[in-house]
């Protein structure tokens, strides 16, 4: 895992090239955990695979609730692998393409969009029917796919989708903490794949923690926005 994720953080601090450059990256971070920004740091990044990884879940077992039994279990299973490849493609590209200027500020704006739709989530206009392999999802609003190749195509879509909004919103609010964001990842990945029905099951129960969530992303938005427009390296004020 080290070992795919170096190139992730290539671009946000000194290069990494070793597992023990990747180590002192992460000593470096957590070393000083304590310390204001570290931590504001960290507490960003948990919230944000928290949420996302439990809205991955719901919104996939969303899409496959109208199937029969066993093509269900397939779509869901489908779904959460799929997630783990694409969360570890993104996050090799992301980080780099986050050095391009103007590019942080149209994470940012993609990420306004990202918070709009959750926000739509939270306050759903319909009613589907759920699956029993995910918790939460009969209040998604998210309609039913009504095939098996239809639920495929779909969940595959959502994937691309969401995969790429948790890999951003992890990388524009570690982007000054390589340790913190090699970290992040990894938590992305394991959420995703090992807890994210848990995590969606308590979502649904506690919603506070999606408006949490929400408030994170939206400060992570604004503060890509903002150093997408002045920061002296990738902002693009930089073109004038």
């Amino acid at each position: 895992m080290f070992e795919i994720l170096a190139a992730a953080v290539s671009a946000a601090s000194a290069p990494v090239g070793s597992l023990s450059d990747i180590w002192a990256h992460i000593v470096a971070d957590f070393s000083n955990i304590g310390s204001p920004a570290e931590l504001a740091a960290f507490g960003q990044v948990l919230m944000i695979d928290v949420l996302l990884a439990g809205d991955n879940a719901i919104v996939v077992g969303a899409l496959a609730a109208g199937l029969p039994d066993s093509q269900r279990k397939k779509v869901i299973l489908i779904g959460i692998l799929a997630a783990l490849v694409l969360r570890i493609g993104f996050a090799l590209v992301v980080t780099e393409l986050m050095q391009i200027v103007g590019l942080i500020l149209a994470g940012g704006l993609l990420l306004l969009w990202v918070s709009w739709k959750m926000y739509r989530e939270l306050h759903p206009a319909g009613d589907n029917a759920g699956s029993p392999e995910i918790a939460g999802d009969e209040h998604s609003g998210v309609p039913a796919a009504k095939s098996f190749l239809g639920a495929a195509w779909a969940v595959a879509v959502a994937d691309v989708s969401m995969s790429l909004d948790n890999v951003l919103a992890v990388a524009g609010a570690a982007r000054e903490h390589p340790g913190i964001l090699i970290i992040g990842l990894m938590l992305s990945v394991a959420l995703m794949g090992i807890a994210a029905n848990l995590i969606a099951k308590y979502i649904e129960r506690y919603r506070w923690i999606a408006y949490i969530g929400l408030a994170v992303i939206l400060y992570v938005a604004g503060s890509m926005i903002y150093d997408g427009i002045i920061d002296r390296d990738v902002g693009v004020l930089t073109l004038f």
